[in-house]
């Protein structure tokens, strides 16, 4: 991706749970620990990955989870103060889990709650910082955490974590990286329903199975509307997927995000890029060449501080000549959505609507 991908030093293949560094770190502030209760259920696909069989549920005994940089994080009991990336935090919270802090993208610059953060009260959690490179690693101290969780892109990285006080992060409390490109959207969610499941989740509360069903709903639909879209005139509909910036555009590779990969899965026909950049995920393309390839749909990053299509109207001639951009044909993007039934539901039965909505308006 073009948004900072921060570095981390390669862990030990297994970390156990202790304090040991924080309170010399800074004072003990003493916050408590949040109560825990989630799920996630999802149907398991064929993509591997580390099983759940490696994890012991809370309830007796050692906790442990083995995460996808198959590093086994054990403890004597089930960790209760919890700080993650915000959309971890996020898919957390939909299956019944609680964070005690988060970091990233948490609070929009009008004081809102960012869209990658979920049903998380941003105002009931600490915030230890809302922008790449920021974390305050004393307040993070301060929470005396017991686990660090965060979504990977480039293993063992976790997102977010400032490569140049990751090291001192990584000493405070034990981590768990779950890995979310390149991979299938379903076993995502797993992994984080894995997890939470680990953290004392309810698999079977109403909140957590509605969602799922919501879910696999969305996903009929959208296969039904691929199939009407691969059916109308000229070959069908391609769809492209971009983000805008001042100086270049970015051409998404389906095959590096696990959505696209899914939503690709059941019969969503997209473009994809010639060749792309570093980490596989983007082809950069001036704006003079923004017309490079032909699309009838267009899906817009929909991230704040990325250009949204009312401005690349008004700014980009090449964009405004685009034949998806002319036919109104322009739709946002989740590119950071949090995974879960819950979080992505949504936007599955937008994508099926925006499909149905489209016609052909390429040559």
């Amino acid at each position: 991706m073009h948004a900072p991908r921060p570095a981390a030093p390669a862990p030990a293949p297994a970390r156990a749970l202790s304090r040991r560094g924080v309170l010399t770190a800074v004072g003990a502030l003493g916050l408590g620990g949040l109560l825990s209760a989630c799920d996630g259920d999802g149907d398991k696909d064929s993509d591997g990955g580390n099983g759940s069989s490696a994890n012991s549920s809370a309830g007796g005994g050692t906790w442990r989870f083995k995460d996808d940089r198959g590093t086994t994080v054990e403890a004597d009991r089930t960790p209760k103060r919890l700080v993650a990336f915000v959309g971890a935090a996020a898919a957390l919270h939909d299956l019944g889990i609680e964070c005690t802090g988060v970091f990233g993208p948490t609070k929009l610059k009008n004081g809102r709650p960012d869209p990658r953060a979920g049903g998380i009260d941003v105002d009931k959690v600490t915030i230890l910082g809302n922008t790449y490179p920021q974390f305050n690693v004393e307040r993070y101290a301060g929470l005396r955490p017991d686990l660090l969780i965060a979504q990977m892109t480039d293993p063992p990285a976790l997102w977010y974590v400032p490569k140049e006080s990751a090291e001192k992060i990584e000493s405070l409390a034990p981590s768990v990286g779950i890995l979310t490109t390149k991979s299938s959207l379903t076993h995502v969610i797993d992994r984080f329903a894995d997890l939470a499941k680990s953290l004392g989740a309810d698999l079977t509360a109403d909140p957590v199975t509605s969602a799922a069903k919501r879910f696999k709903s969305a996903s009929a639909d959208l296969r039904r509307a691929a199939g009407a879209a691969r059916a109308k005139g000229r070959g069908g509909l391609k769809v492209m997927v971009v983000s805008g910036s001042a100086d270049i555009l970015y051409v998404a590779a389906p095959d590096a995000f696990t959505d696209l990969r899914y939503y690709e899965s059941l019969g969503v026909e997209f473009v994809t890029p010639s060749k792309t950049g570093a980490g596989g995920f983007w082809q950069e393309l001036s704006w003079e060449n923004a017309d490079m390839y032909e699309a009838d749909l267009i899906l817009v990053d929909d991230r704040e501080g990325n250009l949204q299509p009312a401005d690349l109207k008004k700014t980009k001639p090449t964009w405004a000549r685009l034949p998806a951009v002319r036919a109104d044909l322009t739709f946002p993007w989740a590119a950071e959505e949090r995974y879960s039934h819950a979080g992505y539901a949504p936007r599955i039965e937008q994508l099926a609507a925006a499909l149905g909505q489209s016609e052909p308006v390429t040559s």
